[in-house]
Formats: C-alpha cells, sequence, structure tokens
C-alpha cells in the first residue's frame, strides 16, 4: 500500500517527480496546435503558480477553476498547488447565475477562465465579496504578464491530509455540495487504480469524453498518465461523437476515458464503420450506470474491451471496477485493492451476498467532508467508511451490480423496483437512443415509474410510445411497467453532464 510522506505535494508527485527522473523531454499533452513536453509543463505551471502568488493568493485559499481543457487548466492547476492553494473544479459553461452561487459558496481569492467563455464569469463577479482577480487565461496583456514570470518555482510543503482539490458531488438533484479532497487521496487512487487496474505505462496516450472539470477525466485522462510519464490529449470544444472519433483516428490513444451517454452517441453515428480505432486497448465507463444492452452494442460494434466502474467524488475515484481480461457486462466489476466495499441494510449491518443494499466504503481516498454542511458530512462520513446513497448487490464471486440511487429507487405495488432494470429493458427497442425512469407520485398518492424517452429518429417517434408499451409487457412483471412514456427531443442533464432525474420528476 502506498503510504505518502508527511510533506507532501501531488503538484510534485504528478509533475516535478517525471522531470527529476529524466522525463522531461518526454510528451505529456497532445493539443491540436502543438505537442507539449513535462519540461514545458512543468515550466507554464511554475509560471501561473508565481503569478497566482503575486496576486496575492495564499496557501489554503480557493482559486475557482472556470477553464477550457488546454495546457493552460494544465498550468493554472499545478501552479495553484504548488503554491499551496485550492483549486475549485467548475464547469465552465455554466451561466452567470450559477456561478454567482459558486464564487459565494468557495469565497474563491481568485478565478481563471478562457475568453470563449468568460462572460458569465465577469457578469457575476459584481457581487463576488472575496474574489480579487479574475483572470482571462487567453488575454493578451495576461499572457504577457504571464510569459514574464518565473519558471522556477518550488512546491509548498503542505502536509498530506491538508485540502488539495475541491470538487463536487454528482448528485442529480438540488445545488451540488464540495468535497474537500486531500493530496493524499489522490495518490492513493492513483496507485491502487491508475497503476493497479488500469495497469497504465508511459507508452499510453489517453483521451476522455468528459472534461477535466469531472473528476473522473481529471484522473484518468490528467493524474493517472502524468504518474507514470505518459501522454495526454486535450481539446477544448465540448465533446461530440466527431470529435472525438476525429481525435482518435489523429493522435491514436490506447486508452478512450467515456461515458454511457457518449458511448450509446457514438455508436448512432452514421461514420462509425469507417473510423480506425484500432489504437485503442480498453475504455473506461464511469460517472452513471451503464446498461447492459449498451454494453453489449459496444462489444459489437468495438470488440475493444469496456471498464464499466463505480467511484465518487467523496472517494475521489474508481474503486469498484471490471478489469482487463475479466469483464462481466451488466455489473461494476470487483473492488480496487487498496478498498474495502460493503453492502449492508439500513442500520449497517453486513447483508448476505445476492441482496441489494446500501453501499459502505473505506479507503485511503475518503474526502474530509462536504464544505459547509456538516449535517450531510456526519450523515455520509462515518468514521472511516463513506456511506454512499447508492445501492448494490454482490456476487458470491465478488462482481458487483448496481441497482440505482437510494433516492431514485422505486416502491411500486410493495416492491422495490430498481429504474435501471427498465432502461435497460426500453434500450432493447431498436427504436430507442436513450431513456430514463423515474418515479412519480400520481394523483392517488401512488408512486408509478414513468419513462422519458428520446427516439432514435423522427420516423420512430411517431409510433415509439404505443410500441414501447407492448414491447416492456412482454419482458418485464406488470408493475415495473411505465404508466407513461413521454418523447423528448434530449434528456435534461447537471453541472456535470449526468441526467437530471430531478427535473424529471418535477415536470411530471
Amino acid at each position: 500500500m502506498f503510504e505518502p510522506p508527511e510533506v507532501f505535494n501531488i503538484a510534485d508527485y504528478f509533475l516535478d517527480a517525471r522531470v527529476r527522473e529524466g522525463r522531461g523531454d518526454r510528451v505529456a499533452l497532445r493539443t491540436d496546435d502543438a505537442d507539449w513536453s513535462y519540461a514545458e509543463v512543468q515550466a507554464l505551471a511554475n509560471r501561473w503558480g508565481n503569478v497566482l502568488r503575486e496576486a496575492g493568493v495564499q496557501p489554503e485559499q480557493r482559486v475557482l477553476l472556470g477553464t477550457l481543457d488546454s495546457p493552460d487548466h494544465v498550468g493554472a492547476l499545478f501552479g495553484a498547488l504548488k503554491i499551496g492553494a485550492v483549486p475549485v473544479m467548475v464547469n465552465p459553461f455554466l451561466k452567470a447565475d450559477a456561478i454567482a452561487w459558486f464564487y459565494e459558496y468557495t469565497g474563491a481569492s481568485a478565478a481563471v477562465v478562457h475568453a470563449e467563455t468568460s462572460a458569465p464569469f465577469q457578469t457575476a463577479r459584481a457581487g463576488a465579496r472575496r474574489l480579487r482577480e479574475l483572470i482571462v487565461a487567453d488575454d493578451a496583456d495576461f499572457r504577457r504578464r504571464l510569459d514574464a514570470a518565473s519558471a522556477v518555482l518550488d512546491p509548498e510543503p503542505t502536509h498530506r491530509d491538508d485540502a488539495a482539490i475541491w470538487l463536487f458531488s454528482g448528485g442529480t438533484t438540488g445545488r451540488p455540495k464540495a468535497v474537500v479532497q486531500t493530496h493524499r487521496s489522490y495518490a492513493n487512487s492513483t496507485e491502487c487504480y491508475g497503476k493497479g487496474v488500469l495497469g497504465l505505462t508511459e507508452d499510453d496516450v489517453t483521451i476522455s469524453v468528459p472534461k477535466l472539470f469531472f473528476g473522473y477525466a481529471m484522473g484518468t485522462n490528467l493524474f493517472f498518465p502524468f504518474s507514470v510519464g505518459a501522454s495526454c490529449v486535450l481539446f477544448p470544444e465540448r465533446c461530440t461523437p466527431a470529435a472525438i472519433l476525429d481525435r482518435i483516428e489523429r493522435f491514436r490513444p490506447s486508452v478512450l476515458v467515456t461515458v454511457p451517454t457518449m458511448v450509446q452517441q457514438m455508436l448512432a453515428d452514421p461514420t462509425l464503420a469507417k473510423r480506425d480505432l484500432s489504437s485503442l486497448r480498453l475504455a473506461t465507463s464511469a460517472g452513471e450506470a451503464l446498461p447492459l444492452e449498451l454494453h453489449r452494442r459496444w462489444n459489437r460494434a468495438f470488440g475493444i474491451e469496456l471498464l464499466d466502474g463505480l467511484g465518487t467524488a467523496e472517494m475521489w475515484h474508481v474503486f469498484i471496477s471490471n478489469r482487463p481480461g475479466a469483464v462481466r457486462p451488466g455489473t461494476l466489476g470487483t473492488v480496487v485493492p487498496g478498498f474495502d466495499v460493503r453492502v449492508r441494510d439500513d442500520g449497517g449491518s453486513d447483508l448476505p451476498d445476492g441482496q441489494v443494499g446500501w453501499l459502505w466504503v473505506r479507503g485511503d481516498s475518503r474526502a474530509l467532508g462536504y464544505w459547509r454542511h456538516m449535517d450531510r458530512t456526519k450523515e455520509a462520513f462515518r468514521g472511516e467508511w463513506y456511506v454512499s446513497g447508492d445501492m448494490l448487490s454482490r456476487a458470491t464471486d465478488g462482481y458487483f451490480s448496481y441497482a440505482g440511487r437510494g433516492d431514485d429507487m422505486l416502491k411500486v405495488s410493495g416492491r422495490w423496483l430498481s429504474p435501471q432494470e427498465v432502461e435497460n429493458c426500453l434500450l432493447q427497442h431498436p427504436g430507442v437512443r436513450e431513456a430514463c425512469v423515474v418515479g412519480v407520485v400520481e394523483g392517488d398518492g401512488l408512486t408509478r415509474p414513468h419513462a422519458y424517452v428520446v427516439a432514435a429518429s423522427d420516423a420512430d417517434a411517431r409510433t415509439l410510445a404505443d410500441d414501447l408499451d407492448a414491447f416492456v409487457r412482454k419482458r418485464l412483471e406488470s408493475y415495473k411497467v411505465p404508466r407513461r412514456v413521454v418523447l423528448m427531443d434530449d434528456l435534461p442533464r447537471t453541472h456535470l453532464g449526468k441526467v437530471d432525474r430531478g427535473r424529471l420528476r418535477v415536470s411530471a
């Protein structure tokens, strides 16, 4: 088990150590414009750190990063870490009202953005009481200031249990909660999952569908490859099937970091049959449940191992995962070495294999807690355990299956119903592109499943609602059949890109 020293800064662990090892000339970042070596990224990070320090940012103060995926995002992230500040990761495409809330909630002393998405950040600045500086990374005057800064900077001697980076919980309802994660956490998951499960080496090249503000991508497409001297592909625009497929062909990555929504979109891309994806040795999926039917479609189309897994911001990254050579579609895989996962009842007692219960997990990636949410912290963090709102079951051979979020599980006709089971059935219909099932309290006060569906084509949409009722009745018990099927152009999403089930319930 990896045990970091007391004085420990992850900017040194992930970046400076690669240069000390003699890997300074190796490619760290691959972008549309240029490749960046580890030595170049280190110099950029040092300049960013010196600029932030000159702007008055002190150790332990928050720096809000609303940057696009780019060398400057990486430079600002490691630069803030090197001076002992705490980067706060936010979606750069947020609207002004959401940004204003983040300014106030985090108390950030500085924020870093790109010109393309800066307008809402500028608008929200008026009410930001503690924000001293809003930096537009690609502004010409700032570039001169950055270029003039020193490229030499020693890392602040932070403690391994100091706050390192704030992430945000990926719940599907309400305001996100800041999860305060430590330097120890990021190193631990890197050793346990990045090296231990993915088996990354310096010859790997990673590319990601989700952006770096999402902890899942920050790990798999930045920290994990940097920990072994590998390289990662970055591009600033929102991800589309064309954007990711074009860059797979251009950069020839070996590892694709993806999510179920993009799996579906890639499979529907009309150019897929002509694409060359032979460079990929594996892909990962996390962030939301991967339906069995979607996994089967992936296997038929690509023949590339897709490692589904489960992680949370509270434990930073993946702690249950399928493994290369041992993938079982429809499951989350087995426990990542270094973690302990239990399935427990409402009273906290272990349940027998095969029964659905609450997820309890422990390991050295556990967060300190939620910022300014003591009640939720006491509820979720119990001693060395983190008690998730997720519900799972464990097979006798150690493979875990996902049942759903506790607040998404439905009690219908006195029996528990997992929305994922119904969604997987709906996805088996060729006319369905996406599906989400939520519980709706109807006029009689009883909860019943309602389905929200995106059709595969306009032609499918004309008769799809009626077809699905008969389709599902042939495959599932009657209490699992959606009482209503609503066709939508798109499903609503949270700030992390997950389906927003709460908005669907409200709209019912």
